[in-house]
């Protein structure tokens, strides 16, 4: 260690000491004035925030400015020159904002900088924000409005963040989730079970008018949904789970039982399987460069590839669960092309419908309307699908339906015959097939709705599908991971000659 480098340190530890009396004497002075504890808790906090500030500027000016000499050689063997003015850069850490002094290197004053040795040995970010407060700040937003982020920071720390910086690293962040999946391996896991799931649905987004859309068209009376306010997001997701089968009555028995006097068997408990290694995606459609991307083919792109890697061996029964919305079954059809994939239409999309004809038949809510549902439902469940259609249309015809009570049934029946491959519900409780689609249900909810569809929210496109890759990933517990990412290769991009100041000697300044 050099003269210089051993008296910075010994000022700077000097100062350190002074920082740390000066917290003794506050806990002295607190035990002995009888300060309550939760005053000297928020008194604690408040000075180490400040002895975090104080140890950071200590660290930065313990590093110096870089300046390595007159000239750098750099790894492609061109010289660079040491301008003659050193450089100011920002950087704001969850201990406060500091203003950088770095020697910078170029071939002259206005010409590009080439080379920044502080730059490179911090590893700073690209932008002024440290990567802890990002990731902090950004924890905060996939659960909370930028507006409680704020707050919450502003309470923490003590001052808070702009909504316009926080979507701003919402967007930032969220653009390179895309390239953090790309490298991902998806490893085979002990605790998967025996079927894998896939499933899918829509979610709408509301989205913000355009800017040039006159205030008062806003309030223009409409017919219908207003259009362009929001846009749909297919939500995917894909799990295991082990088989559970079950009798059509036993099942019918759970729908029908009343929740105040419902009690789980011993049998459920120790049988239901639940959904393990389940992972959440969502996307909007969306343009590059002017080629529109469909969210629904993204969606099911990755499906397959989950569904392929997670079944390299074919030793899981593969199964796929969803409403009756036709553009997404030919989407599955198109990507997950496995001869043995078993589809399934989602219970709870049949069973309202069931309701619907009871109405046509009995009256709303009677005795004979309840026993109505129970009995065509567990016709349904037996695998009796065209049994349950024949009986409606000798009952429609010997009642004399007409206009629009034929209309909705005939509707029904047509959703009916349109899914009735998807409803061998008989075969899929004998193997012990799941048979709603609650997890999606929970994913479109808790995904999408819980996070976006706040009251008063509105996003622009590029903005919610940010925020939707970020919050995948932070559902799917892979937000560590990806901080971890794409810290690294953002460091890689930034600063490619990161070995230049880790061979020179560092001159350390006091």
């Amino acid at each position: 260690m050099t003269n210089v480098q051993q008296s910075a340190t010994f000022v700077q530890m000097d100062g350190l000491k002074q920082y740390l009396e000066e917290l003794y004497g506050y806990i002295q002075g607190a035990t002995t004035s009888g300060l309550a504890v939760h005053e000297v808790e928020q008194g604690l906090w408040s000075r180490m925030l400040q002895i975090g500030h104080r140890t950071l500027e200590m660290f930065f000016a313990m590093t110096g400015v870089g300046d390595l000499g007159e000239t750098v050689t750099l790894p492609n063997g061109r010289v660079v020159r040491r301008l003659e003015k050193t450089h100011k850069r920002e950087y704001v850490s969850i201990f406060g904002t500091f203003q950088l002094e770095r020697t910078v290197y170029g071939t002259r004053v206005g010409q590009k900088i080439e080379f920044v040795p502080t730059d490179n040995r911090l590893q700073l970010p690209r932008g002024k924000f440290s990567y802890l407060l990002q990731d902090w700040n950004q924890s905060l937003a996939v659960e909370n409005s930028y507006a409680q982020v704020n707050e919450t920071l502003e309470k923490i720390l003590g001052w808070g963040l702009s909504t316009d910086s926080l979507e701003r690293t919402t967007r930032f962040m969220g653009a390179e989730v895309s390239s953090f999946w790309e490298s991902e391996t998806i490893g085979l896991s002990v605790e998967e079970e025996s079927i894998i799931v896939a499933s899918a649905d829509g979610k709408g987004v509301p989205i913000r008018v355009q800017a040039d859309t006159a205030p008062i068209l806003e309030h223009k009376p409409a017919r219908g949904p207003k259009p362009n306010r929001k846009k749909m997001a297919t939500v995917g997701t894909v799990y295991t789970i082990a088989p559970f089968k079950r009798h059509p009555e036993e099942v019918v028995d759970s729908l029908f039982k009343q929740p105040e006097i419902k009690v789980k068997k011993k049998r459920d408990s120790q049988s239901r399987s639940h959904p393990k290694n389940k992972k959440v995606r969502a996307a909007l459609n969306l343009e590059n460069e002017g080629d529109p991307i469909k969210g629904s083919s993204v969606i099911f792109e990755w499906m397959a590839t989950q569904l392929q890697e997670r079944n390299s061996q074919n030793t899981k029964k593969m199964v796929t669960i969803m409403d009756g919305q036709e553009s997404l079954w030919n989407q599955s059809k198109f990507y997950l092309k496995s001869p043995d994939q078993v589809e399934v239409l989602d219970l709870l999309h049949v069973t309202p419908r069931i309701w619907t004809a009871a109405h046509l038949f009995c009256e709303p809510d009677s005795p004979d309307a309840i026993s109505f549902v129970k009995d065509y439902v567990l016709m349904i469940l037996k695998g009796q699908t065209p049994l349950v259609i024949q009986s409606w249309q000798s009952r429609a015809k010997s009642r004399g339906f007409k206009g629009q009570k034929m209309k909705v049934l005939e509707q029904i029946i047509g959703y009916f015959q349109k899914n009735q491959e998807r409803m061998r519900y008989d075969i899929y409780l004998a193997e012990g097939y799941p048979i709603a689609s609650g997890v999606i249900e929970g994913a479109c909810r808790h995904l999408v709705k819980d996070r976006l569809e706040r009251t008063g929210m509105r996003w622009t496109i590029p903005g919610a599908q940010a925020m939707l890759n970020l919050r995948s990933t932070y559902i799917n517990g892979d937000w560590d991971k990806f901080n971890q990412w794409r810290i690294q290769k953002e460091a890689e991009r930034l600063y490619p000659h990161q070995n230049l100041v880790k061979i020179a000697e560092w001159p350390l300044l006091a």
